[in-house]
């Protein structure tokens, strides 16, 4: 049976004879049930977020492991963690079929070792702290289904995001996100619909994770690492914000911190000194409301 993200979509079947603009209002209008199949997995999503945030505050990783498209977004999601929300590199691996050189090149038939994908996880010693999000549109790729086979084998917690239902790449992950998202406008492309589905969520889940792990203060990226002028001004944004001194005291609280958004904050608004405020942050676990509420001795 063929799978839905590989059956052609009547609804498009004539679309070599549209207009530009007739083509793209017919995408967009199927590209708009997207998220409304992201919808209808969200309990299934929030499972997966408080088990990425579970590992990774004892200390574990965070693994993507997919090919083509799947990978690449992967990969994505993975290398964006650090500039947002200060995650070392090395807690946020994102591995794809064929390797680095996959992620601007097709690599054609690497996708389809499931020993490789093994291979790559034993390479950088995945162990059961670790976790696993397997991501593949198809939800049959051998190399996705090696690795999530191989994590379950070392008792790492797995997480599958899928396009289609039943799969075996689902049936492998201790959390199935199964987001049916249907044929594409061209057949068989899943780096479309399926592709938009799968970045949503892995918004949703690296997000998630980071907020329930204190990475943000309301709706603030208070662990962004300022590392260029743009985001040396947004660092001291936030600090105002947050702390209504003015641009010019957000700046001065930075340079004192280190430039360290979070640090910047608790000395502003509980008016201690860098030291107090990083033991009141380290006694909050990097919670910046926690730390906060704590009295100015820090007990």
């Amino acid at each position: 049976m063929t799978a839905p993200t590989e059956t052609r979509n009547p609804a498009s079947a004539s679309m070599d004879s549209l207009s530009a603009l007739e083509f793209a209002r017919l995408m967009n209008r199927l590209d708009a049930a997207v998220p409304l199949a992201v919808a209808e997995v969200l309990p299934q999503i929030a499972q997966a977020i408080e088990t990425i945030a579970a590992q990774l505050a004892e200390g574990g990783r965070l693994f993507y492991l997919g090919a083509g498209t799947s990978g690449r977004l992967g990969v994505l999601d993975a290398t964006e963690l650090v500039p947002t929300f200060s995650l070392p590199a090395e807690r946020a691996i994102g591995l794809i079929a064929g390797g680095e050189r996959a992620i601007t090149r097709s690599v054609e038939g690497a996708e389809d070792s499931a020993e490789q994908g093994r291979g790559d996880l034993l390479a950088h010693d995945f162990g059961p702290g670790d976790v696993l999000v397997g991501i593949a549109a198809s939800g049959g790729t051998p190399y996705v289904i090696g690795g999530l086979e191989y994590a379950r084998q070392v008792g790492a917690p797995t997480i599958a995001v899928v396009c289609n239902p039943g799969s075996k790449v689902a049936a492998a992950a201790d959390i199935a996100i199964e987001v049916v998202t249907g044929p594409e406008i061209l057949t068989g492309s899943t780096r479309l619909k399926a592709g938009t589905a799968q970045k949503l969520v892995l918004n949703m889940l690296s997000t998630g994770a980071m907020v329930q792990l204190g990475k943000v203060y309301g709706n603030l990226m208070v662990d962004v690492q300022p590392t260029n002028a743009k985001l040396r001004d947004r660092a001291a944004r936030i600090v105002d914000e947050i702390t209504g001194v003015g641009r010019a005291e957000a700046t001065e609280l930075l340079e004192a911190a280190g430039w360290r958004v979070k640090l910047a904050v608790v000395m502003g608004l509980a008016g201690v000194d860098a030291v107090a405020a990083e033991e009141r942050l380290e006694k909050a676990q990097g919670r910046v409301r926690l730390a906060l509420a704590r009295e100015v001795d820090g007990n």
